[in-house]
């Protein structure tokens, strides 16, 4: 089997992911994506290292290295994304900008967010 192959299934794969982190607003989708790229990112360590024929499989060691690194990320974004949903009631990246106490947001009525010199009066008060 030729290199190209696996190589170019990894560029796709990295792609569909960069374009999920870039477009997506909802958090989960944006964690998968991440995923999505992590994936790619082993499958080229695995492609390399079938191809250079490693007889000590460096990269088949690194690729289960990286499935653990992940599988640790995910596991602390979704605590993270439960605890956003829990206090904000919404998964949206857009809706959730600050990370203080949601009592003291600052968002307007419409929700649309306060200018600086607002802020500026706000903590002079």
């Amino acid at each position: 089997m030729h290199l190209a192959y696996p190589v170019v299934l990894a560029a796709l794969l990295f792609s569909v992911g960069v374009y999920g982190v870039l477009a997506r607003r909802n958090v989960i989708l944006v964690l998968m994506s991440v995923e999505l790229m992590l994936n790619a990112v082993n499958l080229n360590l695995v492609a390399f290292d079938a191809w250079l024929r490693d007889s000590l499989h460096a990269g088949q060691a690194l690729t289960l290295f990286t499935i653990t690194i992940a599988a640790a990320e995910i596991g602390l974004g979704l605590a993270v994304v439960l605890l956003l949903f829990r206090a904000r009631g919404t998964a949206d990246i857009d809706r959730v900008t600050a990370l203080g106490d949601p009592a003291e947001s600052t968002a307007d009525a419409d929700g649309a967010p306060v200018g600086t010199e607002a802020l500026k009066g706000r903590a002079a008060a």
